[in-house]
């Protein structure tokens, strides 16, 4: 009963309607998941389901009815169940070893909560990659209150016909297959093509890479498990209730709606004063409740198009002739580099010299890219783009009074190693942060990378200071666009606990970009025996390892590089392997740790074997004699990247002998053509250029000054 209270006294604090005087009702679900398959491409693909469906079933409650929720996992391997955006005893919060026990294969678990709130939520897997491969579905939660709309649930998501775990392991090596299949490579070639050879110029001589707008390559985007969805029951002149919720892994996705204007009237849940709209972006895992209406007898298209605008998905509402919404060209990525270049330090943080204080998406820095904003047709209508400045709560969300704990989170990140931080440390890098019952807790969180960043908090509303003052609109997701600073604050007034904030873009999270909130004193949960043992395995996560490798298999014999790396370490080996004596071999070896917030630095130490057959002795440029006919020595070293992204590498070894080295790999010619090169002290030296005809498959050649002029093929992994 005590808990009970509790929860009507938080609910009751922001506004919430209490559960009515009615008497409570048990509502029942039972969800099972399985492994199955699926073939959204064409190809068939492993996916997990849950009662045999993408997305799972929608579990509907009404505010005041106890929620109980049966969760069979048929699988062999485990899984979990998180309740996003819901107010629930930290017990069946459904972050495996945090809040909840992970569900292992072929057991069941029971999840009872009372149902707090109304509004528009969802659950998904929170186990490593199970979200993206299908393990989610909508939950709603009725108000007492009958409502005359009536409403339609949009749950839209994404798919890889890759594994996912195979994706986050790209991601982590630099792979550029991703922005291959994009078409937003953004090489040389096309930069000279387009007119924007010093934009690209200057965006490598600052060490960055090509523009990104979403990591990952998906084949389809989905609207209720399907391409394109219908419901053809609404009429002429009928309002419909949209419930959309973004339940992808890492796509953002832009709405706009053939039949006019929408209407935004909630987002996570939460209630709004409703503001008529042209358009909006939706951040991963955001939900809003929109209502739109039907003009005519005709199908109207509510459009959802990927940000990166490689693709799309649809609901068609009403019946009669189609009336499709105008479709999203393609982005201007070289206006985007060009404005990242103004943007970007050289120490790689961002510049805000200026004094400009951008927050709550007031100011969209993407909106240089986009052809409809930037060459409007003529005579076209001014379009409005929502953003949080723009919500209000229709009720008052000051917190109580109460001590004020003010944090300041700096989102950080790097992309060329795709690691993702708060304060420049992953969560494995950290303690939780203890927070009071009873207390306040402000965050000042500004986003030093170049993407966006949906930051979601578990078991809790926050205001997001927009403004709106004691309107501030109640969240549970931000969405944090780059050089933001935005303010959050929510009350503390949980019994206890754990609670997960971070990023919900998963191969982000899955990368450390995250803390955890820790209520003192909380009592003992008792799904998590063994606190300790299970923030250990929470930590695992952005510990992983991910292996790569490269084989090339030319005329003049074998040279590639294996290397398995995690957030902050690295262990690889190189090779080169000649067909003859006088080409000899050679092996060299590294192990070493990444240094600072971009992880420029990298400080090793290592072995080296080599043999060749020389005809002449030869030194090196410091006038020390060269050991390649045999040495066997160890070594030390420190490599950094230079601008161009060119790689300086200086070692001394066990003999006393200096050698320093640039690299440079994978330099863009083309969308395919890749060039890169090596010279060092020793008076060696290689160019050579790859062309990528599959992920795993290039054409190769290249000259080494040992073995000369060779071609054939390069596997990768």
């Amino acid at each position: 009963m005590k808990k009970i209270l509790l929860y009507i006294t938080f609910m009751a604090i922001y506004g919430f309607a209490a559960a009515q005087t009615a008497a409570p009702k048990t509502v029942r679900y039972d969800l099972y998941v399985s492994d199955t398959t699926v073939s959204y491409s064409g190809k068939t693909r492993h996916a997990i389901a849950v009662n045999g469906s993408i997305p799972g079933p929608e579990l509907h409650f009404t505010e005041g009815d106890t929620a109980e929720i049966y969760v069979h996992n048929t699988m062999h391997h485990e899984t979990s169940i998180h309740w996003h955006g819901v107010i629930l005893p930290n017990q069946y919060d459904g972050v495996p070893y945090l809040t909840t026990q992970p569900i292992k294969g072929h057991q069941t678990h029971l999840f009872r909560f009372p149902v707090v709130q109304h509004g528009t939520y969802w659950y998904h897997s929170h186990t490593m990659f199970q979200e993206q491969s299908g393990e989610y579905g909508a939950l709603i939660f009725h108000e007492r209150k009958p409502d005359p709309i009536r409403e339609y649930t949009v749950l839209l998501s994404d798919w890889t016909d890759m594994n996912p775990h195979q994706v986050n392991r790209y991601l982590h090596n630099a792979n550029d297959w991703f922005a291959i299949k994009k078409g937003s490579t953004q090489s040389y070639a096309e930069a000279v093509k387009k007119g924007y050879l010093n934009t690209k110029v200057t965006n490598e001589w600052k060490r960055m890479t090509a523009m990104d707008v979403s990591d990952v390559y998906y084949e389809r985007f989905l609207s209720n498990g399907r391409h394109t969805d219908e419901k053809p029951v609404f009429k002429a002149g009928e309002k419909v209730r949209l419930r959309i919720i973004n339940g992808s892994s890492s796509t953002y996705f832009w709405l706009t709606y053939s039949g006019g204007k929408m209407s935004v009237v909630a987002n996570d849940g939460a209630d709004v004063t409703p503001v008529d709209v042209d358009r909006f972006i939706v951040g991963v895992s955001e939900t809003y409740d929109v209502i739109v209406t039907i003009p005519e007898d005709k199908k109207y298209q509510l459009l959802a198009t990927a940000e990166d605008r490689t693709g799309s998905t649809s609901v068609w509402l009403g019946n009669g002739e189609k009336v499709p919404a105008t479709p999203l060209p393609k982005l201007k990525y070289f206006e985007g580099m060009k404005m990242m270049n103004g943007m970007m330090k050289m120490n790689g943080d961002l510049d805000t010299s200026d004094g400009m204080q951008m927050t709550n998406q007031t100011m969209d820095m993407n909106t240089v890219m986009y052809p409809e904003i930037v060459d409007p047709p003529a005579n076209s209508p001014d379009i409005v783009t929502l953003n949080y400045g723009m919500l209000r709560a229709p009720q008052p969300t000051t917190l109580p009074e109460a001590p004020v704990r003010e944090l300041k989170f700096e989102l950080s990140g790097n992309m060329n190693r795709y690691v993702w931080t708060i304060n420049n440390k992953a969560v494995s890098e950290t303690d939780k942060i203890l927070i009071k019952k009873g207390e306040n807790i402000r965050i000042i969180l500004y986003n030093n990378t170049m993407m966006r960043h949906p930051m979601h908090l578990h078991g809790h509303f926050f205001r997001v200071l927009n403004g709106q003052g004691e309107y501030a609109p109640l969240k549970t997701v931000l969405d944090i666009m780059p050089m933001e600073t935005d303010t959050i604050e929510f009350a503390a007034t949980e019994p206890g606990g754990d609670w997960f904030f971070h990023c919900h873009i998963l191969y982000h999270m899955m990368s450390g970009m995250g803390r955890v909130f820790s209520y003192e004193d909380s009592p003992p949960n008792p799904e998590v025996p063994d606190p300790k043992k299970a923030y250990r395995m929470v930590k695992r996560d952005d510990r992983m390892l991910h292996p790569m490798a490269r084989i090339g298999l030319e005329s003049t014999g074998s040279d590639g590089e294996i290397m398995v790396a995690n957030t902050r370490y690295r262990l690889s080996t190189e090779w080169r392997v000649g067909l003859n004596d006088k080409h000899g071999y050679e092996s060299e070896s590294h192990f070493g740790r990444y240094l600072g917030k971009m992880q420029w630095l990298f400080a090793y130490i290592g072995w080296d074997v080599r043999y060749r057959k020389m005809d002449d002795d030869e030194k090196n440029l410091f006038g020390q004699k060269s050991t390649k006919d045999f040495r066997q020595v160890l070594h030390l070293g420190l490599s950094y990247t230079l601008p161009m992204l060119i790689v300086a590498d200086a070692s001394l070894d066990t003999d006393g002998r200096l050698r320093i080295q640039l690299t440079r790999e994978d330099v863009p010619i083309t969308r395919r053509l890749r060039f890169n090169f090596m010279v060092n002290t020793d008076k060696e030296y290689m160019a050579g250029f790859r062309y990528v005809v599959t992920k795993n498959f290039s054409l190769s050649t290249h000259y080494d000054s040992d073995m000369g002029l060779g071609a054939g093929i390069t596997l990768s992994y």
